[in-house]
């Protein structure tokens, strides 16, 4: 739905077709931390995603958290400030150019 500028309504609600189960972990909602986003039902997650900006810990133990950032904050907090619309879509639309997946004990 995001690839279609006429169906900017429906952006940020779609999904891939099928759901992923729940992996609650310990890993603490602190800012950069990458969570998988779902609806109300645990096993939900599809291919959403958030950044979290600040320290959201109400989500610890609900959301499935498998990533940090660790490089980028500039682009975060760029993200974070954007003006939104009602349901927090950006006014302006914002694209990944890209992404680097790197091994935990890789990163210091």
């Amino acid at each position: 739905l995001t690839k279609d500028a006429s169906k900017e309504a429906m952006w940020g609600t779609g999904d891939p077709g099928y759901k992923i189960k729940a992996e609650f972990n310990n890993k603490s909602h602190v800012r950069g931390v990458i969570s998988m986003a779902r609806s109300q039902n645990p096993d939900s997650a599809g291919s959403q995603f958030f950044i979290c900006h600040g320290e959201p810990k109400f989500l610890d133990n609900q959301y499935t958290a498998f990533g940090k950032l660790i490089k980028g904050d500039d682009v975060l907090e760029k993200i974070a400030t954007t003006p939104t619309h009602p349901q927090d879509r950006p006014d302006k639309r914002m694209n990944v150019e890209s992404i680097k997946i790197v091994p935990a004990d890789s990163v210091k």
